[in-house]
């Protein structure tokens, strides 16, 4: 059996100044908001422990349940939106249907962390996933009669996001749970990892099925995906759970997850990044989808194998993730700044071809960014508030899309898709080159080149060195 999990009381408060060095916390917290420290690795991980943290039986378990159904999302997201395409003939209604999903996180998020807070998170996510098959086998059986219509997708697409609000603060939170937090960083490169995997087979099986047989069939293997996960969830060993004690219901839970997140700069500054990424640069599908039918012709196969790069970047993305020593606000910063100077690269690129290898750029920089910002925020929180701290992270990440993907869209359609992809990139780029200079000039640190050492040409310190 694992060991109990340590109670908030008994973790101790990180000693190291993030804003300087990246691993400390610049604000004191009070006697109930005590944080746990960064995991710093002090030597490079050996290979074999990669994905050290599937050694918890139960992760193990979760794992495998999770990938089944990462691989049918993607089939589902990516059919969905060609459905919309070829339905409406509009790039625009593509980004309503994100815009749609992801409108409810960006109202109703910090109340789905409360929720993530107050009641037992293996039960939250057994009722999403149950909820989710059965809005994926109306839409499979919508599909496979011929009766399916925009307004059908629109309001499943909407129902789907009321789904989210309690699926994803759960689901983040629920992590710990199942490793503890000494596996913490490595779960969530991993779940990082099975993603990214999943999105590099989901979106190319979804291809073949568009082609072969239509959207239906991709909807009714989420169904059957959604099943599998509950199956999963209901399969885990409880007794090996690290549980924390929920929090009772009291008034100002939300303002005190506010509070608490915007006194700790390694929360509040990954959540202003995000918000940058995800307004303009989460939108990607829908750009991918107007260049595979407007600009190359490529077809359902051709939006496929796009969204395929993308992901076959981000696992590579993830896989490095999971190797990383040490978790430093200044990586969260420089990645989103990468990941928006490769979609302005991509922006120029004469041919399919070219746009299909800057997409494995995009994907490594985007799911580092993600990966990072992610391990920071989580780590920087206390477990008995971090549902709503991630609450509140996500609906920033999944709220910014409901603007940007209307946005991109219309761009796209009214514009180019080229002028829409070099906005996408170019804002976050420019707001993480901004970032960094508030956060030198802070912390009094310069950039320092050294041609004589080629391991390290470049390096930040301090005035001072």
């Amino acid at each position: 059996m694992a060991p109990p999990p340590p109670s908030a009381a008994n973790v101790s408060q990180p000693s190291v100044d993030s804003l300087a060095a990246g691993s400390r916390m610049a604000h004191a917290a009070g006697p109930d908001t005590v944080t746990q420290p960064i995991a710093l690795v002090s030597e490079r991980l050996p290979w074999r422990h990669t994905f050290i943290s599937l050694k918890v039986p139960n992760f193990r378990i979760f794992a495998m349940g999770h990938f089944v159904a990462v691989i049918a999302l993607w089939m589902q997201r990516i059919a969905q939106d060609w459905l919309v395409l070829q339905l409406s003939g509009s790039v625009t209604a593509v980004g309503i249907t994100v815009a749609l999903q992801f409108t409810p996180s960006l109202f109703l998020g910090p109340w789905g962390g409360m929720m993530a807070d107050r009641f037992p998170k293996r039960r939250i996510l057994i009722l999403c996933q149950s909820v989710a098959a059965c809005l994926a086998a109306v839409l499979a059986i919508l599909a496979l009669s011929h009766h399916i219509e925009v307004w059908h997708v629109y309001m499943i697409a909407f129902v789907l996001g009321l789904v989210t609000v309690l699926d994803q603060p759960a689901r983040q939170v629920f992590v710990n749970e199942l490793v503890g937090p000494k596996y913490l960083r490595n779960a969530i490169s991993v779940n990082s990892t099975i993603f990214q995997l999943g999105g590099l087979i989901g979106p190319a099986l979804a291809g073949l099925l568009l082609t072969a047989v239509g959207a239906g069939w991709a909807f009714a293997a989420n169904a059957v995906a959604c099943c599998s996960t509950v199956t999963m969830l209901i399969m885990l060993r409880k007794n090996e759970l690290y549980v924390s004690t929920p929090v009772p219901k009291r008034k100002g839970m939300l303002q005190e997850g506010l509070r608490y997140a915007l006194s700790k700069p390694t929360i509040y500054w990954p959540w202003l990044m995000a918000g940058f990424v995800a307004v303009f640069a989460m939108s990607l599908p829908v750009l991918l989808a107007a260049f595979a039918d407007h600009i190359y012709h490529a077809g359902a196969g051709g939006y496929g194998l796009l969204n395929a790069m993308v992901a076959l970047g981000a696992l590579a993305g993830a896989i490095t993730s999971a190797r990383r020593r040490q978790l430093r606000l200044r990586s969260v910063v420089l990645c989103a700044g990468m990941y928006g100077l490769m979609l302005c690269l991509a922006a120029l690129a004469p041919s399919m071809v070219w746009l299909s290898i800057a997409m494995v750029l995009s994907g490594f920089w985007c799911l580092m960014f993600l990966t990072a910002a992610n391990q920071l925020v989580q780590v920087s929180a206390n477990v008995s508030i971090r549902g709503r701290v991630m609450s509140l992270y996500i609906m920033v990440l999944i709220g910014g899309q409901a603007i940007g993907g209307p946005t991109m869209g219309w761009i796209a359609e009214h514009l180019n898709p080229h002028a829409a992809l070099l906005v996408s990139g170019g804002v976050p780029a420019l707001a993480a080159v901004t970032v960094a200079v508030v956060l030198a000039r802070r912390s009094e640190l310069r950039l320092k080149v050294n041609v004589r050492d080629r391991r390290r040409m470049v390096r930040i310190v301090a005035q001072s060195a």
